[in-house]
């Protein structure tokens, strides 16, 4: 009562929309202020104005109804045992073009399906699988052990590491690689990634350390970069064509012992939804079967 009648404004409007009489809502809301200790409305003549306690209750409201709403949706779009939504979480450390690549097999699966995919840090992507708010979440690392998330660690496969810079710069680095990165300009994942960590390693083995010109959380944007000439950046071998392709480079060389995983984590052992099952049959019998080749 008190929601529509915040909505209305008066008395004979809500009652009016509930199809119950003026008194009848008047008593509910007198009723809740009394609950609460506070006035919920003030009257400006024949309107019902919030008073600051009404708008916050109103605000919770909001929420309350918008979550039901919500609730209905999501049990009108299971139709023959097919959710009609699919809800993907994509850490900003997987390459979008690999992304592409494992979530194209689901897209195909009915014109029906609508996907979510919302694109997040890892702590954020941990607690949207915990509240059960993803159906699926795509990252470069798995989910450690022994940690409160009970989820499952699902591995798509395992790509090595490309690098690749403008024409020029490429012809010039491909020269005595990969000796020619000591020294020269690279854009980097942040050192927060799973695949940064794994350079790093690589670089305290062999000696070679490249000056870094840029620190990029998001994979596109360390593309762009490097595409701006910035310097020389890392991709998964397994996307080479669509690398040089989309963003004018050419392929330097691959980083031996240097790899991308790519897991898709979930809460359930055994995965359920159709469009997250497309999506494990993409990585682990499509997009790296070349790189375990």
């Amino acid at each position: 009562y008190f929601w529509v009648t915040a909505g209305r404004g008066t008395l004979t409007g809500a009652a009016r929309e509930l199809h119950v009489s003026p008194s009848t809502i008047s008593t509910q809301l007198r009723q809740l202020e009394g609950q609460l200790g506070e006035p919920l409305f003030t009257r400006h003549g024949r309107r019902l104005v919030l008073t600051e306690m009404g708008r916050i209750v109103q605000a919770y409201a909001d929420e309350i109804f918008a979550l039901g709403q919500d609730l209905k949706r999501a049990v009108g779009e299971r139709t023959s045992g097919l959710t009609r939504r699919c809800i993907v979480g994509l850490s900003d450390g997987v390459a979008k073009l690999v992304a592409l690549r494992l979530l194209e097999p689901a897209f195909r699966l009915s014109a029906e399906l609508r996907f979510v995919i919302e694109e997040r840090t890892p702590d954020e992507l941990f607690a949207g699988l915990a509240s059960h708010h993803y159906d699926v979440v795509l990252h470069d690392a798995a989910v450690p052990p022994g940690g409160p998330l009970r989820a499952f660690n699902h591995l798509l496969g395992a790509s090595p590491v490309e690098v690749f810079a403008l024409p020029e710069a490429a012809a010039r680095l491909r020269r005595n690689f990969p000796r020619s990165l000591h020294g020269a300009a690279m854009v980097l994942p942040a050192r927060s990634s799973a695949l940064r960590a794994a350079l790093e390693r690589w670089f305290g083995r062999t000696g070679v350390h490249p000056v870094v010109r840029a620190e990029v959380e998001d994979s596109a944007l360390l593309k762009v970069l490097g595409q701006a000439g910035l310097g020389a950046f890392p991709a998964p071998a397994v996307i080479r064509d669509e690398v040089e392709q989309l963003y004018r480079v050419r392929s330097v060389g691959v980083l031996e012992e240097v790899e991308e995983r790519i897991f898709a984590i979930s809460i359930e052992r055994r995965v359920r939804h159709p469009a997250v099952q497309a999506i494990l049959e993409a990585g682990r019998s499509d997009l790296f079967a070349a790189a375990r080749a």
